[in-house]
């Protein structure tokens, strides 16, 4: 890993997220968790750290300027996203890694821009920092977090699938909006987990 440049990094998102410390600690917590992961399922370490860092860069933008932003530099902004815009700084983020913190690495600005609603068929790294940011330490309400922490490193998929049943479970009892992309991601890694049993 490149110390010096992962040092300018978490200089740079300290200061991007300096309105919020707690989420500042919680994007360390997705970095090393990420990397963890990486290692555990053979996976790149230094892509997983820097996207971990970076999930959250744009977290702390204003929701008006997120959509501002978003239009600005062409970036689609659904229904649900126009009526739930923090869900925005996940593609926000994607573009500031690009963009602001010139990460040349598509696969890393991917998986930044997924790790909230997740996507089917996500790639290693995008499901590593997907599952990084609902199992980081700092993370402490979720139910049966030791059970999904404990399947993170052993059952990926199956990680993913009991996340995003959780996620759906809360979103309906808080009344809240449901990205559908959310819901595809579901569907997805429900029949994943299906056909592995048949």
């Amino acid at each position: 890993m490149d110390n010096k440049y992962i040092e300018q990094l978490r200089t740079h998102v300290k200061d991007a997220l300096r309105t919020d410390n707690m989420r500042y600690q919680h994007t360390l917590g997705v970095a090393n968790t990420s990397a963890c992961l990486a290692m555990c399922h053979g996976a790149d370490m230094n892509k997983a750290y820097i996207a971990g860092l970076l999930h959250d860069c744009a977290k702390c933008v204003p929701d008006d300027v997120k959509i501002a932003e978003c239009e600005q530099f062409g970036l689609p902004i659904s229904d649900i996203e126009f009526e739930s815009p923090y869900l925005l700084h996940s593609k926000l983020g994607a573009y500031y890694a690009a963009h602001k913190y010139n990460v040349e690495d598509d696969e890393i600005c991917s998986a930044i821009q997924w790790h909230t609603t997740g996507k089917p068929a996500m790639t290693l790294l995008e499901k590593i920092v997907f599952i990084a940011d609902y199992i980081e330490p700092y993370r402490n309400k979720a139910a049966n977090l030791d059970g999904i922490r404990h399947m993170a490193f052993t059952d990926i998929d199956m990680a993913a699938y009991v996340i995003l049943d959780d996620t759906l479970s809360y979103i309906r009892k808080t009344g809240r909006n449901i990205d559908t992309q959310t819901v595809d991601t579901y569907e997805y890694y429900k029949g994943i987990i299906k056909e592995r049993e048949n």
